[in-house]
């Protein structure tokens, strides 16, 4: 597998905290080369060499904003998957695109913010580049293992179909054109492991 470069994460003081809480908030709602570092500052309470002092830049900042919001959906997910635990891998697969539904409707109003910051940065020498890509390895490679259990031969491209569906979800949220996009690729979803499943001789969802 690939290496994936880890990226430098800052130590949290309460000051950091307050930066990143102003950060996160403005980056997602207003997009993060519209924020500038005075208004991050304002909007947390503390000066621009606190900023600095515990950040260093605001490409850093960025970073815990990214790497931040995946921890805690990797918490949320991890709970949505021990709901399920012992349970075949279909269910599991459910749950994934269930704990997505469950992160858009409450954290994730204008879709995701990994594809959102791709979209803005774009360039791979910024630091936040290996979280967003790190993020989406990590996703298709869960439904890789996943897939493997139902079907060994053709996992990978049964895992891509299934990343491409979560991640058109994602953004179809994000956009707000038509209802419910995750309950629409659950369809699909449950269409496909049925079919998959009576192909292979395992149990179906349907």
């Amino acid at each position: 597998m690939e290496s994936v470069q880890q990226p430098h994460r800052v130590r949290m003081t309460p000051g950091a905290r307050r930066v990143l809480a102003a950060a996160e908030r403005l980056f997602y709602e207003r997009g993060i080369h519209a924020v500038g570092v005075d208004l991050i500052a304002a909007e947390a309470g503390v000066t621009k060499k606190t900023l600095y002092d515990r950040f260093g830049s605001k490409e850093q900042i960025v970073v815990e904003y990214l790497a931040g919001r995946d921890e805690r959906w990797r918490e949320l997910l991890a709970g949505h998957l021990e709901a399920v635990a012992g349970r075949g891998p279909d269910a599991r697969i459910v749950a994934v695109f269930e704990a997505s539904r469950a992160w858009a409707l409450e954290y994730g109003r204008k879709g995701c913010s990994m594809i959102n910051a791709n979209a803005e940065i774009g360039d791979p020498s910024h630091p936040a580049h290996p979280v967003i890509t790190g993020q989406k390895r990590w996703m298709l490679d869960l439904f890789t293992g996943l897939a493997r259990e139902i079907e060994p031969a053709g996992a990978d491209g049964l895992a891509r179909t299934l990343m491409l569906l979560h991640e058109g979800a994602l953004v179809a949220h994000g956009v707000g054109v038509f209802p419910d996009p995750f309950g629409q690729a659950l369809e699909q979803v449950r269409h496909l492991l049925g079919n998959g499943a009576a192909a292979t001789g395992g149990a179906s969802l349907r």
